[in-house]
């Protein structure tokens, strides 16, 4: 079975766990959490992976490194030791996220720009956005590329809208191209 399978059949059931507890919110927040220590920390996963350590020990680490977090998820981050999938936790909490954004009209994207973007941009760029994809609300995170030379260019999922200008550079250029033949 692929990863993103396994991963979409353990995030839904989170998700379903999380709307009959009505602790979806907070599950997203304590998985973000988890998401970004398996990220920062790559000799968690490594431990957590290794077939010389028993999973008792694995199981009890958990406890300690993720106490204070809602039992549901810490049991969770242990059923994944057990099942030998604690690398798909990444790709599960992406997946739950993309559930609960979905359930709500939510959509997140990246805008790409030349410097840092005001809050009062972003606001204007996330209600634009949400009204010309159909969504209730647009959740942006910029980052800064000086790369563009100008504009924005805007990632969401698979779809990027480009309005920069070395994107339109590069639609200019492919255009005199495939007019010269």
């Amino acid at each position: 079975m692929s990863e993103a399978l396994v991963a979409k059949r353990y995030a839904e059931a989170l998700f379903q766990l999380g709307n009959e507890k009505a602790a979806l919110e907070k599950f997203v927040e304590e998985f973000r959490v988890v998401k970004e220590v398996f990220q920062t920390d790559t000799n968690l996963v490594t431990f957590l992976k290794h077939p010389r350590v028993n999973n008792e020990k694995k199981k009890q680490f958990i406890d300690e490194v993720f106490q204070g977090l809602d039992k549901d998820v810490v049991n969770t981050l242990k059923i994944l030791v057990e099942r030998h999938r604690v690398e798909f936790t990444p790709s599960i909490i992406d997946h739950l996220i993309q559930f609960r954004n979905d359930a709500l009209g939510i959509a997140e994207a990246e805008v790409y720009s030349v410097r840092q973007l005001s809050d009062t941009e972003l606001k204007e760029l996330e209600t634009s956005f949400a009204k010309r994809i159909g969504k209730k609300e647009v959740k942006l995170s910029n980052v800064v590329d000086p790369s563009i030379m100008g504009g924005i260019k805007l990632r969401m999922g698979n779809t990027i809208y480009d309005g920069s200008i070395s994107g339109k550079l590069k639609r200019i250029e492919r255009n005199i191209v495939t007019a010269d033949k």
